[in-house]
Protein backbone atom coordinates (compact mmCIF):
# COMPACT_ATOMS: atom_id res chain seq x y z
CA UNK A 1 0.00 0.00 0.00
CA UNK A 2 2.73 2.41 0.68
CA UNK A 3 4.53 1.84 -2.70
CA UNK A 4 1.24 2.52 -3.98
CA UNK A 5 0.48 5.60 -1.88
CA UNK A 6 3.99 6.85 -3.56
CA UNK A 7 3.15 5.72 -6.87
CA UNK A 8 0.47 7.92 -6.35
CA UNK A 9 2.28 11.42 -5.33
CA UNK A 10 2.26 11.02 -1.55
CA UNK A 11 5.58 12.55 -0.56
CA UNK A 12 5.65 13.21 3.31
CA UNK A 13 7.50 10.36 4.98
CA UNK A 14 5.62 11.02 8.66
CA UNK A 15 2.17 10.68 6.47
CA UNK A 16 3.63 7.90 5.07
CA UNK A 17 5.05 6.14 7.77
CA UNK A 18 1.64 6.90 9.61
CA UNK A 19 -0.16 5.10 7.39
CA UNK A 20 1.62 2.26 7.53
CA UNK A 21 1.61 2.05 11.31
CA UNK A 22 -1.72 1.63 11.14
CA UNK A 23 -3.51 -1.63 10.37
CA UNK A 24 -6.53 -0.53 8.39
CA UNK A 25 -7.80 -3.91 8.37
CA UNK A 26 -9.10 -4.37 11.88
CA UNK A 27 -11.51 -1.16 10.98
CA UNK A 28 -13.40 -3.12 8.60
CA UNK A 29 -15.63 -6.06 8.74
CA UNK A 30 -13.70 -9.09 8.56
CA UNK A 31 -15.61 -10.25 5.57
CA UNK A 32 -13.93 -7.32 3.55
CA UNK A 33 -10.80 -7.85 5.40
CA UNK A 34 -9.47 -9.10 2.19
CA UNK A 35 -9.82 -5.82 0.44
CA UNK A 36 -8.80 -3.10 3.58
CA UNK A 37 -5.44 -2.46 1.34
CA UNK A 38 -7.10 -1.90 -1.89
CA UNK A 39 -7.24 1.86 -3.27
CA UNK A 40 -11.35 1.63 -2.45
CA UNK A 41 -13.40 3.52 0.26
CA UNK A 42 -15.64 0.56 1.74
CA UNK A 43 -18.80 0.29 3.71
CA UNK A 44 -18.72 0.76 7.55
CA UNK A 45 -22.62 0.54 7.52
CA UNK A 46 -24.89 3.30 8.38
CA UNK A 47 -24.34 4.88 5.02
CA UNK A 48 -21.31 5.42 5.73
CA UNK A 49 -17.82 4.43 4.53
CA UNK A 50 -13.89 4.24 4.92
CA UNK A 51 -12.35 6.46 2.50
CA UNK A 52 -9.73 4.92 0.57
CA UNK A 53 -5.92 4.98 1.37
CA UNK A 54 -4.98 7.52 -1.07
CA UNK A 55 -7.94 9.98 -0.09
CA UNK A 56 -6.60 9.93 3.83
CA UNK A 57 -2.93 10.29 3.34
CA UNK A 58 -3.99 12.96 0.71
CA UNK A 59 -6.15 15.06 2.99
CA UNK A 60 -3.70 14.69 6.17
CA UNK A 61 -0.34 15.44 3.31
CA UNK A 62 -2.40 18.37 2.30
CA UNK A 63 -3.37 19.77 6.06
CA UNK A 64 0.12 19.23 7.64
CA UNK A 65 1.98 20.65 4.52
CA UNK A 66 5.35 19.36 6.32
CA UNK A 67 3.94 21.42 9.60
CA UNK A 68 4.31 20.28 13.51
CA UNK A 69 0.78 19.52 14.27
CA UNK A 70 -0.45 20.03 17.88
CA UNK A 71 -3.93 20.09 17.56
CA UNK A 72 -5.78 18.65 15.03
CA UNK A 73 -9.67 18.22 14.34
CA UNK A 74 -11.60 15.79 12.13
CA UNK A 75 -15.16 16.07 11.67
CA UNK A 76 -17.01 12.65 10.52
CA UNK A 77 -14.37 9.88 12.88
CA UNK A 78 -17.15 7.25 10.77
CA UNK A 79 -14.87 3.52 12.21
CA UNK A 80 -11.81 5.55 13.29
CA UNK A 81 -9.47 4.68 10.75
CA UNK A 82 -8.36 8.14 9.70
CA UNK A 83 -8.47 9.34 13.11
CA UNK A 84 -5.77 6.88 14.32
CA UNK A 85 -3.73 7.89 11.25
CA UNK A 86 -4.01 11.46 12.74
CA UNK A 87 -2.79 10.63 16.13
CA UNK A 88 0.68 9.06 14.44
CA UNK A 89 1.13 12.78 13.26
CA UNK A 90 -0.51 15.37 15.68
CA UNK A 91 0.41 15.58 19.41
CA UNK A 92 -3.72 15.59 20.45
CA UNK A 93 -6.78 15.54 17.65
CA UNK A 94 -10.13 15.81 18.48
CA UNK A 95 -12.74 13.85 16.31
CA UNK A 96 -16.57 13.96 16.24
CA UNK A 97 -19.10 11.34 15.24
CA UNK A 98 -22.66 12.20 14.95
CA UNK A 99 -23.60 8.17 14.75
CA UNK A 100 -23.46 6.87 18.13
CA UNK A 101 -23.02 3.24 17.00
CA UNK A 102 -19.85 4.46 15.48
CA UNK A 103 -18.53 6.64 17.76
CA UNK A 104 -18.56 3.64 20.18
CA UNK A 105 -17.04 1.06 17.42
CA UNK A 106 -14.41 3.60 17.40
CA UNK A 107 -13.58 4.01 20.96
CA UNK A 108 -13.62 -0.02 20.85
CA UNK A 109 -10.54 0.48 18.50
CA UNK A 110 -8.53 3.19 19.92
CA UNK A 111 -8.30 0.80 22.82
CA UNK A 112 -7.55 -2.21 21.13
CA UNK A 113 -4.50 0.27 18.85
CA UNK A 114 -3.49 1.83 22.67
CA UNK A 115 -3.68 5.43 21.10
CA UNK A 116 -4.25 7.81 23.93
CA UNK A 117 -4.15 10.72 21.96
CA UNK A 118 -7.58 10.78 20.14
CA UNK A 119 -10.49 12.56 21.90
CA UNK A 120 -13.56 11.12 20.45
CA UNK A 121 -16.45 13.06 21.18
CA UNK A 122 -20.22 12.02 19.85
CA UNK A 123 -21.84 14.92 18.05
CA UNK A 124 -23.05 17.07 15.78
CA UNK A 125 -20.11 17.87 13.68
CA UNK A 126 -21.36 20.89 11.94
CA UNK A 127 -21.22 22.38 16.02
CA UNK A 128 -17.66 21.73 15.87
CA UNK A 129 -15.10 21.43 19.10
CA UNK A 130 -15.16 25.17 20.63
CA UNK A 131 -14.23 24.43 23.64
CA UNK A 132 -10.92 22.89 22.39
CA UNK A 133 -10.57 25.37 19.41
CA UNK A 134 -8.17 26.80 18.02
CA UNK A 135 -7.13 23.80 15.91
CA UNK A 136 -3.90 23.89 14.16
CA UNK A 137 -5.56 21.38 11.40
CA UNK A 138 -8.90 20.11 10.11
CA UNK A 139 -10.28 17.34 8.19
CA UNK A 140 -14.13 16.87 7.30
CA UNK A 141 -14.94 13.69 5.86
CA UNK A 142 -18.03 14.17 4.83
CA UNK A 143 -18.96 16.96 1.79
CA UNK A 144 -20.63 20.43 2.77
CA UNK A 145 -22.53 22.65 0.35
CA UNK A 146 -20.54 25.64 2.27
CA UNK A 147 -17.89 26.10 5.12
CA UNK A 148 -19.40 26.10 7.90
CA UNK A 149 -18.62 28.76 9.63
CA UNK A 150 -18.00 27.15 12.91
CA UNK A 151 -15.36 25.48 11.53
CA UNK A 152 -13.72 28.58 10.11
CA UNK A 153 -13.98 30.57 13.27
CA UNK A 154 -12.33 27.17 15.38
CA UNK A 155 -8.83 27.50 12.57
CA UNK A 156 -6.18 28.88 14.30
CA UNK A 157 -4.16 31.47 12.35
CA UNK A 158 -1.96 29.64 10.06
CA UNK A 159 -3.86 27.01 10.26
CA UNK A 160 -4.91 24.57 7.17
CA UNK A 161 -8.49 22.86 7.08
CA UNK A 162 -9.57 20.34 4.23
CA UNK A 163 -12.71 19.27 3.13
CA UNK A 164 -14.89 18.01 0.47
CA UNK A 165 -17.40 20.79 -0.86
CA UNK A 166 -20.34 20.07 -3.33
CA UNK A 167 -23.11 18.01 -4.03
CA UNK A 168 -23.42 15.78 -7.36
CA UNK A 169 -19.75 17.03 -8.01
CA UNK A 170 -17.59 17.30 -5.07
CA UNK A 171 -13.98 18.58 -4.93
CA UNK A 172 -11.44 18.44 -2.34
CA UNK A 173 -10.63 22.00 -1.03
CA UNK A 174 -7.70 24.12 1.33
CA UNK A 175 -8.75 26.79 3.16
CA UNK A 176 -5.81 28.41 5.13
CA UNK A 177 -6.15 31.15 7.70
CA UNK A 178 -3.31 33.86 7.69
CA UNK A 179 -3.71 37.22 9.60
CA UNK A 180 -5.97 39.10 6.87
CA UNK A 181 -8.28 36.31 7.00
CA UNK A 182 -9.14 32.94 4.78
CA UNK A 183 -7.61 31.75 1.05
CA UNK A 184 -9.21 28.77 -0.70
CA UNK A 185 -7.87 26.75 -3.20
CA UNK A 186 -9.66 23.83 -5.10
CA UNK A 187 -7.65 20.70 -5.35
CA UNK A 188 -9.40 17.32 -6.86
CA UNK A 189 -12.30 15.58 -7.69
CA UNK A 190 -13.80 13.38 -5.08
CA UNK A 191 -16.81 11.61 -3.59
CA UNK A 192 -17.95 11.61 -0.02
CA UNK A 193 -20.96 11.18 1.60
CA UNK A 194 -23.09 13.92 2.70
CA UNK A 195 -22.41 16.50 5.69
CA UNK A 196 -25.22 15.62 7.85
CA UNK A 197 -26.82 17.48 11.26
CA UNK A 198 -28.14 15.88 14.26
CA UNK A 199 -27.01 12.98 15.74
CA UNK A 200 -28.37 9.33 15.71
Amino acid sequence: MIERLRDQGIRDEIVLAAMNAVPRHIFVDEALASRAYDDVSLPIGFGQTISQPYIVARMIEVMRNGATLNRVLEIGTGCGYQAAVLAQVARDVYSVERVQSLYERAMGYMQELKIQNVILRYADGNNSLPAAAPFNGIIVAAAATHVPQALLDQLAVGGRMVLPLGAQEQFLYLIERDAEGYRETRLEAVKFVPLLTGKI
